[in-house]
């Protein structure tokens, strides 16, 4: 169980607004793609309730690859098109799922996970990689998470230098 000082939000749309300031005053002026991908997941680990993993893949030579995240070890290598985040990645759409254990093909990397997140990340139409977030209980995303966290990816696309990973 995280221990942390939260902010009451009255509504998730709050939230995020807040979470995309923090977003851009940790990332705004550093360069360094592993520190400010470090700080993105570290920042989600901290405002999200009910999560039990966030973080990133990164699209390197035709398949997903773990990045920085906060959560127990993860699977280091994803298939576009396998499971959500390959899902995510070849349709290029956020997937939304509800329950993990009715989407074709999930990949289990952690047995406790139950609903899960996926927002592609694309910049000047090409694939960077894959924001994603698991939590222990079914139904934990809806559309104002899949709302507010585009637009923490949007925030990340305005003060990243992709090109210094890929």
């Amino acid at each position: 169980m995280k221990q942390i000082d939260k902010i009451d939000f009255e509504t998730k749309k709050q939230l995020y607004k807040y979470m995309n300031i923090k977003l851009t005053g940790l990332i705004g002026s550093e360069d360094d793609w592993l520190a400010n991908l470090s700080n993105a997941s570290a920042l989600l680990w901290l405002l999200l309730d009910d999560i039990n993993w966030a973080g990133f893949y990164l699209y390197r030579k035709d398949k997903l690859i773990l990045g920085p995240f906060q959560g127990k070890p993860a699977c280091v290598n994803i298939e576009i098109s396998k499971g959500v985040c390959g899902t995510a990645a070849e349709t290029r759409t956020t997937q939304l799922i509800k329950n993990v254990h009715d989407f074709p093909g999930h990949i289990a990397c952690d047995s406790a996970s139950n609903s899960e997140i996926v927002v592609p990340i694309i910049k000047d139409d090409q694939l960077i990689g894959v924001l994603d977030i698991d939590a222990p209980i079914l139904n934990r995303f809806d559309q104002d998470d899949q709302a507010g966290l585009e637009k923490f990816v949007e925030t990340l696309n305005k003060y990243m230098k992709w090109e210094d990973i890929l």
